[in-house]
């Protein structure tokens, strides 16, 4: 049976390379599109900061994107991505709990919203005053390259693109490219090296993105690139932001992949998406497991991450 897509509801536009209203920013990407179709307010499509990542994410990826995102869209930033499962999702509800406009861009068009569980999402989206964009007729079907040609329009729109978590191969890496090709900044939390979530991310560090390190490093980069912002709020630890719900067991494995946490961390991830019940017994049998499998080790300092190779002279049996 065909998919059926929800209609979004709300004002349609059209806007053409030619005319006056036609994004700025976009005018000077490499392959400007020749038409925008969207949904919502098109003067929502200004210059902002892209947070895009991993679809897959991992807890550390949704709460980089969640704290980043909160804390560019508090200071009046738009914030712009693609709409997808994961990263992108997480950074677009970011924005509409702060209250501030954030654009979609989809691969398909408009009426054949991508991915259908994020409908919800797009019509928030547009009711809270921003936009759902596509380069792509109304009715056209999503395929596969129609998404790495919209990270253009992701990338272009933005004046800086933040890479939250990214593997390889990965169309997060390929956002970027589109940012460099631009001439746009492009950013990177770093991930931890043993976490395959992170290789794309990290790899983008060794070429030369700007690591963002902290809260404060990001603030110096809005400020550098943006100017003078409002001030923000205190910000708020994230929660591991939203995203789809995967099994607890690759929850929990995502994340110590991503970086080693110990038990009280552990503890509220098995709470938060573990089976329902006794959770701490839960964990520990699948501590137990995890280590007798070889997926995990505990370290040193009490804190559990990803088995570590033995040294070369061990394997050799020196």
């Amino acid at each position: 049976m065909p998919v059926k897509y929800m209609q979004l509801e709300g004002p349609r536009f059209e806007v053409g390379l030619g005319d006056d209203d036609f994004p700025r920013p976009l005018r000077d990407i490499p392959k400007p599109p020749e038409r925008l179709y969207g949904v919502g307010e098109p003067g929502a499509l200004v210059a902002g900061l892209a947070v895009v990542g991993a679809r897959r994410a991992t807890p550390y990826g949704r709460g980089a994107a969640k704290r980043f995102a909160t804390l560019a869209a508090e200071r009046g930033i738009a914030v712009i991505s693609g709409g997808a499962r994961g990263c992108d999702a997480v950074a677009h509800e970011a924005a509409l709990a702060a209250g501030v406009p954030t654009v979609a861009f989809l691969g398909g068009g408009c009426d054949q919203v991508y991915p259908a569980e994020n409908a919800g999402l797009f019509q928030r989206i547009v009711n809270g005053g921003g936009a759902v964009v596509s380069e792509r007729p109304w009715d056209f079907p999503p395929q596969p390259y129609t998404f790495r040609e919209r990270n253009r329009l992701i990338a272009g729109l933005a004046r800086a693109t933040l890479i939250v978590e990214a593997g390889l191969p990965s169309g997060t890496f390929s956002t970027a490219d589109e940012a460099l090709a631009a001439g746009r900044e492009v950013w990177v939390v770093p991930g931890s090296i043993t976490s395959e979530h992170s290789r794309g991310a990290n790899r983008l560090l060794y070429q030369g993105a700007l690591p963002i390190v902290d809260d404060d490093a990001f603030a110096d980069a809005l400020f550098g690139t943006f100017g003078c912002l409002k001030e923000p709020p205190a910000p708020e630890v994230p929660d591991g932001g939203e995203g789809e719900d995967p099994a607890p067991e690759e929850v929990i494995l995502g994340a110590l992949r991503a970086e080693p946490l110990g038990m009280e961390a552990l503890r509220g991830l098995a709470e938060a998406h573990g089976p329902k019940g006794d959770a701490l017994t839960w964990l520990m049998v699948w501590l137990t497991r995890a280590q007798r499998d070889g997926l995990i080790a505990q370290y040193p300092d009490g804190r559990y991450g990803p088995r570590v190779a033995a040294p070369l002279c061990e394997r050799r049996g020196r």
